[in-house]
């Protein structure tokens, strides 16, 4: 089972194994644990002595985030960007975090890039209580989504700078693509404002007036994000519906070419199936000027039907 433990006194954090971590004596300490087992469960149940309720919601397979009261404490769970590309649906990866006064559990099943910024928090000494910790992975979490959703928002202005581009294929796999991030971005954004929200209106003295203020702060740039996601999602579905039209418009223009050239080789076709049958009594087969009159004939017509496109300003459509 792979841990990351911290003692935290007055500010001062020290790295310690797992097996000193719940001693008692420091201001604050901070278990985390990576990867979700059976061993992993069974060391909560019976070394942290955690309640049933508290290892289930910290082991759950399922997650979305939330934030529950526990007793003297409270449960809160987030998602964040996950270190490596998830597959499936779930392209964010969860974070459980279970605090109480002078001690902070945290659980993932897949490395986040929150845990660094996290530690690096802790190792400078801003972290002094749980109220502390949680605001600094709700900071990081949404410090490290922003940029994410600015940059699927660039992207559908490059899209739409492109929109008379003949690539309109690849434009499509670009904006689909944008469009899904967005939508499993804010199916957990939105939740995550929530979760936030509610944490920093939750009773007790371990949550500092200060702390409060962060996790609403942290809360209100996640409403944003989902704010931008959405729009983000309309605007794409918008240059979906573009792309569709310009794509139906290039097929339109090419199947008027076709008909064109179907419509000035048709009589040509019908004349030369004419001649060419091998059938007795064909006026003037015999003569020698025949192929001559029959070959301007049909570029005359040929002539014909082109001038008469060009006067109705097909080839302008």
């Amino acid at each position: 089972m792979k841990a990351i433990c911290f003692h935290i006194d007055h500010g001062r954090a020290r790295e310690v194994p797992l097996e000193a971590a719940l001693q008692s004596g420091p201001d604050l300490a901070w278990i985390h644990l990576n990867g979700i087992d059976d061993e992993t469960r069974t060391w909560l149940h019976e070394t942290a002595a955690l309640d049933d309720y508290v290892v289930d919601a910290l082991t759950a397979t399922e997650t979305r985030p939330r934030c529950e009261a526990f007793g003297d404490g409270a449960f809160v769970n987030l998602r964040g960007r996950a270190k490596e590309e998830l597959d499936g649906s779930d392209i964010l990866a969860s974070v459980r975090l279970w605090g109480t006064r002078g001690r902070v559990f945290s659980v993932v099943r897949n490395p986040l890039v929150a845990v660094g910024m996290v530690k690096a928090e802790v190792a400078a000494g801003h972290v002094h209580d749980p109220g502390d910790l949680f605001t600094a992975f709700a900071a990081a979490i949404t410090a490290d989504l922003d940029p994410d959703v600015a940059d699927l928002g660039d992207q559908l202005d490059t899209c739409e700078e492109r929109l008379d581009s003949t690539q309109i294929f690849e434009l499509r796999r670009t904006v689909s693509r944008t469009r899904i991030t967005a939508i499993s971005y804010r199916r957990f954004l939105a939740p995550q404002r929530t979760a936030l929200e509610k944490l920093a209106a939750l009773p007790g003295d371990w949550l500092a007036d200060d702390d409060r203020l962060h996790i609403s702060a942290a809360a209100d740039r996640a409403a944003r994000m989902a704010e931008e996601l959405e729009s983000i999602r309309e605007r794409a579905a918008l240059i979906h519906e573009t792309l569709s039209d310009l794509r139906a418009e290039q097929i339109d223009r090419r199947a008027l070419v076709i008909s064109i050239v179907a419509m000035v080789f048709l009589p040509l076709t019908f004349i030369t199936g004419l001649y060419g049958m091998n059938v007795k009594g064909l006026p003037y087969a015999e003569e020698p000027w025949a192929f001559d009159a029959i070959f301007g004939g049909c570029a005359a017509i040929a002539a014909g039907v082109v001038i008469y496109f060009v006067r109705r300003h097909w080839f302008s459509r």
